[in-house]
């Protein structure tokens, strides 16, 4: 292939996991916001407003629940059939889950059977965005030039802030041009059948790509693992690497889902804020995401990804009291500049360089089942389940964020401890073993 043509081969790529995690974020990101304005009223009616919202949160909590089995399920046929295949059957099953949510009667026209029904796509939802990360990152990350794997791992990583941009954006303009009876009542479906023509460009596009060089090798040398969860298993290195991984990750979880998901409902139930005023500052931080994330990711090929991963987890608990602060004062201003600062500029210190972080833990013959089982697992506590615990925890401090503000620190301080416990040298093995063509050995461990 002559270098043109790699480079095409490169951009197309990475445009591909680029558009592919946005459309994933954007259907995964809907749901979050319309969980704590509309789905607590239409499908979890309650004379208590607190105990429809963590209803509805709870709900919200099972979507990461299923990312696991996603994860498992996608990162074996990642491993074994291609990266390329799972990122085909992923964008179905999310387009169609995200469509049907947006048909779903309410509870008052069906009864029991609307939560159901919204459960049932939810976990859908899941299955689906947990067997899409690992299968775009490796992607971009087994393409990228030597050198650079933390730059290119943070492409794919820029569909969680477009997604958002367009999931709020989109809740935002709807509700700018309609009446609140309206949207309310039913404009807020138009967000989820969107999802139907974003799918349709994402599959174009998806269709039209190769699968990574890495695998390519891994088929040629015969080296594929025969079932990749049990090889993953095996392996006392790996076993550290996913114990440590899941570690890792449980303050970029909680951090990104406090501001992106937690705030809305905290600054409208609790505060009493606006609604456009929080939906429009999480858009404008998202914004913000967009610039940050491939500068973090470029800088952790300069100062090492565990290095700068580690500060992230420790920034992400300390910002966590100012910018709260910043929320309670109600100046739309204030609110947003904290929502900037917590999400748009500091949490990129954790998420840019998280793809090639947790891809060069593992081998490549288990790497897809390794990182998808890090990253699905450690989503249930980290990710999943933090609106629905926050919401407890500003209930029982009386409306306060103290609470909030110590849970996050106590994330912040575990996820720093389990970063830095990684060791360089393991890391330099694995790397050496994919560069020699002996995928199969680094697991030893």
């Amino acid at each position: 292939m002559t270098a043109p043509a790699q480079r095409r081969e490169v951009r197309m790529v990475v445009a591909s996991s680029v558009v592919g995690t946005t459309i994933e974020w954007y259907d995964f990101f809907l749901y979050g916001t319309a969980a704590g304005i509309i789905f607590n009223k239409h499908y979890f009616p309650s004379d208590d407003p607190l105990t429809g919202t963590l209803l509805a949160f709870a709900t919200f909590a099972l979507g990461f629940v299923a990312r696991p089995v996603g994860g498992l399920i996608f990162g074996h046929v990642g491993d074994r059939l291609g990266r390329k295949k799972t990122l085909v059957a992923t964008m179905l099953i999310m387009g169609v889950a995200t469509c049907a949510i947006g048909l779903i009667p309410t509870y008052a026209t069906i009864g029991v059977a609307a939560p159901i029904l919204l459960v049932l796509m939810r976990l859908a939802q899941g299955i689906a965005i947990g067997g899409e990360w690992g299968g775009a990152v490796l992607m971009a990350v087994e393409y990228a030039p030597p050198g650079r794997r933390g730059f290119y791992g943070s492409f794919p990583q820029l569909g969680l802030a477009l997604g958002l941009v367009l999931g709020t954006g989109v809740f935002a303009g709807l509700g700018a041009v309609m009446d609140a009876g309206s949207f309310v009542g039913w404009g807020w479906r138009i967000a989820f059948l969107l999802s139907a023509a974003l799918v349709i460009v994402g599959m174009f596009i998806r269709l039209r790509v190769m699968e990574s060089p890495a695998f390519r090798r891994l088929e040629a040398t015969e080296a594929r693992a025969s079932v990749p969860a049990v090889e993953l298993a095996r392996g006392p290195l790996s076993r550290r690497h996913v114990l440590l991984g899941m570690g890792s990750r449980w303050v970029e979880g909680v951090a990104f889902n406090t501001w992106a998901v937690f705030s809305i409902s905290y600054g409208t139930g609790t505060l009493r804020l606006p609604q456009q005023t929080l939906l429009v500052s999480v858009m404008v931080a998202a914004l913000a995401m967009i610039v940050f994330i491939p500068l973090c990711g470029r800088l952790s090929d300069r100062v090492g990804r565990r290095a700068l991963f580690g500060v992230g987890a420790l920034v992400g608990g300390a910002v966590a009291y100012p910018a709260f602060a910043l929320l309670g004062t109600g100046s739309p201003a204030l609110v947003g500049l904290g929502l900037v600062l917590a999400l748009g500029v500091l949490y990129p210190l954790m998420y840019g360089p998280q793809a090639a972080f947790y891809a060069e833990m593992f081998p490549v013959n288990v790497r897809c089942t390794g990182i998808s089982f890090v990253y699905q697992f450690s989503g249930i506590f980290a990710s999943g389940l933090t609106p629905l615990v926050l919401s407890y925890l500003v209930g029982r401090g009386g409306g306060g964020y103290s609470l909030v503000v110590a849970y996050l620190a106590v994330a912040a301080v575990v996820s720093a401890v389990c970063t830095f416990a990684v060791r360089t040298h393991d890391l330099r093995r694995i790397a050496d073993a994919e560069r020699s063509g002996q995928p199969a050995m680094a697991p030893a461990g």
